[in-house]
Order: structure tokens, then C-alpha cells, then sequence
């Protein structure tokens, strides 16, 4: 009789070990994502709680998503008021230049009086 509580005792607590370890397995990505500071940390904790309940069929592409790049791209614009000043800079500069090129051209050529 001592022998059968204490193998239900085993059963009992072998059984809660895996159910918790398998619900550990699945917050990782979440725990990831939260650690990464990911922008969708939410989403992926409901994916993770999903996933259990899914065959865990969900979990490779929750992982994905918790360990793919969380950060966007910065891209800085320019401000279009200063780029239009350099570009006007730049033609006036090589108008002068051209303008120099034609004086010194024109100056050199002799004049052919037909």
C-alpha cells in the first residue's frame, strides 16, 4: 500500500515537472523578445501561449520572429532647404567656370575673315 501513494506521488510530481517545462520551452521567445526589446513583445507571448495549444507547431516561426532584428532602419532625409542651396552653389560655380572656358576658347581662336 506505502509503494502505491508513493509511485502516484512520483507520477504526480513527473507530470507537473513536464507540464511546466514544456510551458518554460514556450515563454523562451517571449523571455527573448523581451529582453531584446522588441516592438511586439506582446504578440509573441500570446503566439507562445498559442503554440501550446497547437502542437507546437507554432513555435519555430514565434522563435524566429522573437529573435529577428527588432530595431527599423534609420534613415535621415536631408534637409531639402540646404541641399538646394549647395546644388545652386555648385551650378553658379561651374557656370563661372564654363563661362572662363569659352572667354579663354574664343580668345585663342583667330577670327577667319572670309
Amino acid at each position: 500500500m506505502w509503494l502505491e501513494y508513493a509511485s502516484l506521488g512520483i507520477l504526480i510530481v513527473g507530470m507537473t515537472l513536464v507540464f511546466y517545462t514544456f510551458v518554460y520551452i514556450h515563454d523562451i521567445p517571449y523571455m527573448i523578445a523581451k529582453r531584446r526589446n522588441h516592438p511586439q513583445v506582446e504578440a509573441i507571448h500570446v503566439a507562445c501561449w498559442l503554440s501550446l495549444f497547437t502542437i507546437h507547431a507554432l513555435w519555430p516561426l514565434v522563435f524566429l520572429w522573437a529573435v529577428s532584428k527588432s530595431n527599423p532602419i534609420k534613415v535621415s532625409v536631408p534637409d531639402t532647404q540646404e541641399l538646394e542651396e549647395r546644388l545652386l552653389e555648385r551650378i553658379a560655380a561651374m557656370e563661372s567656370r564654363l563661362n572662363q572656358i569659352e572667354g579663354s576658347r574664343n580668345s585663342a581662336t583667330p577670327e577667319s575673315g572670309s
